[in-house]
């Protein structure tokens, strides 16, 4: 049982997935104009499926850290998370967030990275809050941008490619900004 806890900005909600999600989830994740952003890139649906499992079997059964389905309008138009970095870049936690392209350009990003930040500072406890963005990702990097975050570093990667490590600390510009309610 999951105590990941049901947030509300000023128009999204995010709660944490139901099985009934599992079609969503696999679809976000399987549309290449999001999944290119997301850890190791594009999977197949079976290893969608299977990961959309282990948030059930495991994050939540063992309460390792926050996962949610973000919601606009009842509809599912996004995923969230804030967790202790697997990065060896990055020593604390991170927020990771995706949405569907359909809910691109509305601000929803925003909302939902401030409201994983303000998270984050206020019922984690942290005085500091990690994100890592491919170098190419100029929407997400101009985004964090807006609201606090700066940036710390690159990392490059195995495949070559360059990771761009940011930080916002609690006091800063996002702090407190998006507040759940």
């Amino acid at each position: 049982m999951t105590t990941t806890p049901t947030l509300h900005t000023g128009r999204l909600l995010l709660e944490p997935y139901t099985p009934a999600d599992e079609d969503g989830f696999v679809a976000l994740f399987q549309d290449s104009r999001v999944s290119r952003w997301m850890g190791d890139g594009p999977q197949t649906e079976a290893e969608d499926r299977a990961l959309f499992g282990r948030v059930f079997s495991k994050v939540y059964a063992q309460e390792l850290f926050d996962v949610w389905a973000v919601r606009h309008g009842g509809r599912l138009v996004g995923h969230a998370e804030i967790k202790p970095s697997p990065s060896p870049d990055v020593d604390g936690h991170e927020i990771v967030y995706a949405l569907a392209p359909a809910a691109w350009g509305q601000g929803f990003g925003t909302e939902v990275a401030k409201a994983l930040t303000s998270y984050g500072f206020g019922a984690l406890g942290l005085t500091e809050v990690h994100a890592t963005v491919a170098a190419e990702n100029a929407a997400s990097l101009a985004l964090l941008g807006r609201i606090g975050f700066r940036h710390v570093r690159d990392a490059v990667e195995d495949d070559g490619s360059t990771t761009r490590v940011l930080s916002c600390s609690a006091g800063g510009d996002g702090a407190g900004a998006g507040q759940p309610r």
